[in-house]
């Protein structure tokens, strides 16, 4: 393959991310009638059209939709000789795509990851933050950190930290309103709810002498955001009882920001876990970055989760 026809393939798969050639063209140094011409060539010697194209839009057509699955995997194949070659002489270097939720991925996780490429200068990050479901078979991600462990035989989990979930709120919220002493006081309460694309997240998990049991919290006097940092904010600011996961909610809890309710009755989950692609070939930076989270959560399980209120009785795992 020619470098030409190479630097082609690539402005192609850029303009399908970016959904304007354009700007696929701006980043790749290209102006805008170059980046038209590169593109009318690589059609005609393809023959076949890529992209339905108007003034205002950039629609990859069904080839279209073919052929940049298998250019994807032809440059990532191309990028992970080289990270493999540089590797060889003590590099790690290349583009680490992260997925995690919004409210670890903001003030924890991005703190990790910029002490890790401090010790790498030559890592570029691309970091999705989302509440949301997401398929991480189509996601082009190397890395997600995930609550939970996915059904998916096609991913890989690598557990990284125990975690569990507490209901807290701020507080003057509790001065004013009372702490509830059970599950079933709750119905005083307001609340702030996560809420993502499928529903709200209201359905709460409860235990208790063995017994588990789920309540399902009223949404008529509670606010509600797809942003689970925004959440953690709210409930500061005395709208009401939330539930977060303790990672999210530990330096609030110690700093008394925030007050765990209703500890007793927390229910036992399923770790932190770092997820990825069975059969992606895993490049040295993304290798490098797993051992890098697997050290820094062991260290912060201790820092920041021993001793903090709501830990189930009977333990959880660790990594």
């Amino acid at each position: 393959m020619a470098a030409d026809e190479l630097g082609d393939i690539r402005l192609f798969v850029e303009a399908a991310g970016l959904g304007s050639l354009s700007a696929a063209g701006r980043k790749l140094g290209f102006s805008a009638a170059a980046a038209s011409a590169r593109l009318t060539k690589l059609e005609a010697s393809l023959q076949t059209k890529l992209f339905d194209r108007t003034t205002r839009s950039l629609r990859l057509t069904n080839e279209g939709h073919v052929y940049m699955q298998h250019c994807r995997v032809a440059l990532e194949a191309l990028e992970n000789a080289k990270a493999e070659l540089l590797a060889g002489q003590g590099q790690v270097r290349g583009r680490l795509r992260i997925s995690a939720t919004t409210d670890f991925g903001r003030h924890r996780l991005n703190q990790w990851l910029e002490e890790f490429c401090s010790s790498h200068p030559q890592l570029q990050l691309a970091l999705t933050l989302t509440d949301s479901l997401s398929n991480l078979l189509e996601d082009d991600v190397d890395i997600a950190v995930r609550f939970g462990k996915p059904s998916d035989g096609d991913l890989v989990a690598r557990l990284l930290a125990p975690n569990w979930r507490v209901l807290c709120a701020a507080p003057d919220y509790l001065e004013s309103f009372g702490v509830p002493r059970t599950p079933e006081e709750l119905h005083k309460h307001r609340f702030v709810i996560l809420v993502n694309n499928a529903g709200p997240l209201n359905d709460y998990h409860f235990m208790a002498n063995g017994q588990r049991w789920t309540q399902r919290i009223p949404m008529e006097r509670s606010w509600e955001t797809n942003d689970g940092a925004l959440a953690r904010i709210w409930a500061m600011s005395g709208h009401g009882i939330t539930r977060k996961t303790i990672w999210d909610a530990a330096e609030d809890i110690r700093a008394g920001r925030l007050k765990v309710v209703l500890p007793e009755y927390t229910v036992e989950e399923s770790g932190l876990y770092a997820i990825f692609h069975r059969n992606r070939y895993q490049v040295p930076r993304v290798r490098e970055l797993l051992d890098f989270l697997v050290e820094r959560f062991r260290k912060a399980s201790h820092e920041l989760l021993d001793g903090l209120p709501g830990a189930p009785a009977s333990g959880t795992s660790r990594p």
